[in-house]
């Protein structure tokens, strides 16, 4: 029994985040319930598929982040895990953008209801990927240092504006940037050299947005350092 608690003593904030995300997503999916059995509607269906593509990137991360641990996995499983975890990562602050259907106030659900559902769907998904972003940034800096892992958290951001805006605005998913990349490619230029410069507006803004909330966090976490560092 003692070697139990140690064991979990020892994973304690892993276990607290996991249990912390998923209680908020068995909340979100219970207001969703909620709103169609009380109110008898149907209707934000997709809030449902949305979070579970965002949980996505944070158990490639996390598989990712155990495997690194093991140094003989390094470079066979990581630059896999990699690239799976940066194709579906935007899909985690994706649901963000879901506020948007805030201007379309349904006839039977309460407005302020709406809006506490899609606060928890986009507050949840914007963590997982903030969580999921965290592993990996710890993934690269043992392996190569600091700078190298702070230089993906400001890659990654901008290309989580841009993936947010091809999923948002040009309708694609996130495997199709694997079957239809110079498709994909060729319409975000077309966005990028419209005169409203619509697409290059929303990355550069999403992406600031998103490191501003990670930098935020990550700082919060680090926010006693100070005052351990002065005495």
């Amino acid at each position: 029994m003692k070697t139990l608690f140690t064991s979990l003593l020892a994973v304690r904030y892993r276990l607290t985040i996991f249990a912390l995300l998923g209680g908020a997503s068995l909340v979100s999916l219970a207001l969703h319930r909620t709103r169609n059995e009380y109110y008898e509607t149907s209707g934000f269906t997709f809030l449902t598929w949305n979070l579970f593509l965002a949980w996505i990137p944070l158990g490639i991360a996390y598989s990712a982040w155990i495997f690194s641990l093991r140094r003989k996995y390094l470079y066979i499983v990581i630059p896999i895990a990699a690239f799976l975890w940066l194709i579906f990562f935007p899909n985690a602050p994706y649901i963000i953008t879901d506020l948007q259907h805030l201007a379309d106030p349904g006839i039977v659900v309460p407005a302020w209801y709406d809006a506490m559902l899609l606060m928890w769907f986009s507050l949840t998904g914007l963590l997982l990927g903030i969580v999921s972003l965290y592993l990996m940034q710890d993934i690269i800096q043992r392996e190569f240092g600091r700078w190298a892992g702070w230089a993906l958290v400001f890659v990654v951001s901008f290309l989580a504006g841009a993936g947010v805006y091809i999923g948002r605005f040009l309708r694609f998913n996130s495997w199709d940037l694997i079957l239809e990349p110079a498709k994909i490619l060729s319409q975000f230029m077309q966005g990028a050299q419209d005169p409203s410069l619509r697409s290059i507006g929303f990355t550069i803004s999403f992406g600031a947005f998103f490191l501003f909330v990670y930098l935020t966090i990550y700082t919060l976490n680090h926010l006693t350092a100070d005052h351990s560092h002065a005495n």
